[in-house]
């Protein structure tokens, strides 16, 4: 009897520990707009069917879609599919001048081209990259899920339930910026989004 009560004291522990999380998260996409993002470049983002969509445009240039907020120490999640050559990726602790960017990126990529890998832009280029027999866990031209989470000089990556690399950097540390979205250089790019939520941490 003793036993039942308390399992059903920590099963609802459990579950109201599992709802305040659930509650911090934010969603930075609300599926119908860009509300909330600011376009830097001439790429083309735009939302259809509840997604948002970036795609190269005539200039073939870099583009960037970045949260008017910052965020600090976070948890972020994202769905992409990939479609054509699929290069981009998720900036963290970022700024922006036009289509310059600085800050760090966990890259979407091609197949085997290091998708959950962070890149510092115009700075020390690769940090870590996954090890090569985590490339299969991308699923290219199907969904997948990205989790980036950011904390203190801490950042660690999964890719559809996979860890894919965790870094320790005091540089990262040390700073504060915007998420953005990216699209490469070079033409025949298309990525869809959906579900991009982040949770603030302490």
């Amino acid at each position: 009897m003793k036993k039942t009560f308390f399992n059903c004291l920590l099963g609802t522990a459990l579950l109201l520990g599992s709802g305040a999380y659930a509650q911090k998260a934010q969603s930075l996409f609300n599926g119908k707009n860009l509300d909330g993002w600011k376009i830097h470049g001439t790429e083309k983002w735009y939302v259809e069917n509840g997604e948002l969509i970036c795609e190269s445009g005539p200039d073939k240039e870099y583009g960037y879609l970045a949260t008017d907020g910052q965020y600090k120490d976070f948890e972020l999640t994202v769905q992409f599919k990939q479609e054509a050559n699929g290069n981009s990726g998720v900036f963290f602790h970022s700024s922006l001048e036009g289509t310059k960017i600085t800050g760090w990126q966990a890259e979407v990529a091609p197949p085997d081209m290091h998708t959950g890998g962070i890149y510092e832009s115009y700075g020390r280029g690769w940090l870590i990259q996954p090890d090569k027999e985590k490339e299969k866990f991308l699923k290219m031209g199907e969904w997948n899920t990205m989790k980036v989470k950011v904390q203190g000089d801490n950042v660690t990556t999964w890719l559809n339930g996979h860890e894919m690399i965790t870094l320790k950097d005091d540089k990262i540390g040390a700073a504060n910026g915007q998420i953005a979205l990216q699209i490469h250089s070079g033409g025949g790019i298309k990525v869809r989004w959906k579900n991009i939520k982040v949770v603030p941490l302490k």
